[in-house]
């Protein structure tokens, strides 16, 4: 299906739960993929489908710029993707069995979940971020960012990230640059879980350990051998997002 958002369109998947028909209310878990991402990727049908065996249903959804959606990945930027995540949280707050609204991102999409969770804290009940990639706006600032380097100063109109592997336009570092992460994490009260590997090849787990120690309530889970998308760790990475999942939820069966 396609969600609007002023004239773009974002492709999304809406899946039910495969436990808990009968509520009258269903929590739902807004998953956002990341940078060069799309909705279908392993990781995410992964974590999507382990949500929906324990009773949450998902809504996942390409990004301005990525997979199926509007617009070119040359013109995203984090500002245009915070504006598509508090899209997909009003879509969802709309729907008439939806209970509790969490949050869920990965990588770049994870640095969007914990910034959109400041803007909506009254609205979600928590937070996930996987391997969220916070050093960006730091990066941007100090330019060194995604392979490339620049005078910060005096942002290029066009940028190549990993050797010309995809080109971004300047603005995307000149909204990076704007973002303070601290910020975000700091008005953000709710429970957080942080998932990743150290043997992430493209965000430092530091970022995680950081963003851990800063929030008020988190619970930071390190997958040993694990790359970036958990590519040989799917079940691990998953289990630790249902446990949590039970644990804030207050449903230990999952029922």
């Amino acid at each position: 299906m396609y969600i609007q958002e002023d004239g773009l369109l974002l492709d999304a998947l809406l899946d039910k739960p495969t436990k808990g028909e009968k509520q009258k209310k269903t929590p739902l878990v807004l998953i956002l993929h990341g940078f060069t991402g799309y909705k279908e990727e392993p990781h995410i049908e992964a974590v999507s489908k382990a949500l929906n065996d324990i009773g949450f249903a998902t809504l996942r959804a390409d990004l301005y710029g990525h997979g199926k959606s509007g617009g070119e990945f040359r013109d995203h930027t984090l500002f245009k993707w915070l504006t598509n995540a508090l899209t997909l949280v009003d879509y969802a707050r709309a729907l008439p069995w939806t209970g509790d609204l969490y949050l869920c991102g990965h990588s770049q999409g994870g640095l969007t979940a914990m910034l959109a969770a400041a803007m909506v804290r009254d609205r979600i009940k928590g937070l996930i971020a996987l391997s969220p990639a916070a050093m960006i706006p730091e990066g941007a600032r100090r330019g060194e960012l995604l392979g490339m380097t620049f005078d910060p100063e005096h942002v290029p109109e066009t940028l190549k990230t990993w050797g010309g592997e995809k080109t971004l336009d300047g603005n995307y570092v000149r909204v990076a640059q704007m973002i303070r992460v601290e910020d975000a994490i700091d008005r953000y009260f709710g429970p957080v879980l942080l998932v990743h590997g150290d043997r992430d090849e493209a965000v430092p787990l530091q970022c995680a350990i950081d963003a851990a120690e800063r929030y008020r309530n988190a619970r930071l889970v390190i997958l040993p051998g694990a790359d970036h998308c958990y590519t040989h760790h799917l079940d691990s990475f998953t289990l630790a997002v249902q446990e949590w999942m039970y644990a804030v939820s207050g449903t230990p069966d999952g029922e």
